[in-house]
């Protein structure tokens, strides 16, 4: 049986993948018409505004190399000052590591604190292709939340890395430059949602080409915009780096652990998958599902359908497990522990 969108996504869906698909075609490097196409999309989703109970403060921090980075943080307005420092979770955002701000994911960002509680600190990292090596900006950011923690009322041994899509990508390239330089205390997980992992992912495949909210192109452009242009370090190269690209890392070994999640009709999905079994294989615990008839960005743009809400329902629960240091399988309840791993 032929792919097909879930019944629910394609009611909410369908006419937005239907116009990209009639959109006039973006020439591969066309990083500045992407920006504003996508950018488009993403404040259709943003317009839902910011949760009404979560208050919003920006912070500034200068990097190594003189950028003065905005920080935002999104808190529940009815913290009380006394309560015992808890988790937080640093946040870099979708966009393909090209496009996007800090700004188009306010009310994402504050509908995950506002359900689960915990604040999250988001990152204006500066985008390719004019700054390529992202990490260094966001090991800044998590450096930044740690030494803060006190005043932030945050234990520093439970922050969490998550992203969305580019910015799922950046997490999980963060957790990996984090372990190398033996940052303490550790980071305490990686929420990983449809990360785009795999520079070597530019070669279309059929079956998914009718339902892309990011295409191939759209793929191979960004990928270039960040790598090297070069037979070694550019894309596809043999040389390219993991704290660019996490697909390309050899040993996953000390890792956090992480919670993955990628719909069947993504072009991420494969990447994905292979990228969870590696961490598995090293010994790092991993939550993986697989959403049934689920495109890119599914959650976004139908949070109202069954799987959006079961998808929500899940970061929920795992960002709400690192309350309790416990990891996000072992606070299910019998019930629900049989359904983690979905392949």
């Amino acid at each position: 049986m032929p792919f097909q969108l879930d019944k629910e996504i394609q009611a909410q869906m369908g006419p937005l993948l239907e116009a990209a698909r009639n959109a006039p075609k973006l020439a591969v490097d066309d990083i500045q018409g992407r920006r504003k196409a996508f950018e488009r999309m993403l404040a259709m989703v943003n317009a839902r505004g910011i949760a009404g109970d979560v208050k919003i403060k920006d912070y500034y921090t200068t990097t190594n190399d003189g950028y003065n980075m905005p920080l935002r943080w999104y808190t529940l307005k009815n913290k009380s000052h006394s309560s015992p420092p808890g988790p937080a979770v640093l946040y870099l955002h979708g966009g393909g590591m090209i496009l996007a701000n800090v700004g188009l994911y306010d009310h994402t960002v504050s509908n995950y604190v506002s359900q689960s509680g915990i604040p999250f600190l988001s990152v204006e990292f500066r985008s390719a292709p004019e700054q390529q090596d992202i990490v260094h900006d966001n090991y800044h950011a998590l450096q930044w939340l740690s030494t803060h923690a006190d005043e932030l009322g945050v234990d520093p041994t439970r922050i969490a890395v998550m992203g969305d899509s580019g910015g799922g990508g950046l997490a999980a390239c963060l957790a990996i430059y984090a372990r190398d330089r033996c940052f303490s205390p550790a980071i305490a997980m990686q929420i990983l949602i449809y990360p785009m992992l795999d520079d070597r992912n530019t070669k279309p495949n059929s079956h998914l080409v009718p339902f892309m909210a990011w295409d191939y192109d759209s793929n191979e452009t960004a990928w270039r915009a960040i790598l090297e242009n070069d037979s070694e370090t550019g894309i596809g190269g043999p040389r390219v780096s993991a704290y660019k690209a996490a697909a390309r890392i050899g040993d996953a070994a000390g890792l956090p652990s992480a919670y993955i999640d990628v719909g069947d009709l993504d072009i991420f999905r494969d990447e994905d998958i292979e990228f969870a079994k590696r961490l598995t294989m090293a010994g790092v615990h991993c939550e993986l599902h697989v959403r049934s008839g689920c495109p890119h960005g599914y959650d976004g743009f139908a949070p109202d359908t069954t799987v959006g809400k079961r998808a929500n329902a899940d970061k929920v629960r795992v960002l709400q497990s690192l309350r309790s240091g416990m990891s996000p399988e072992n606070s299910k309840t019998p019930a629900e522990a049989s359904t983690t791993f979905k392949l």
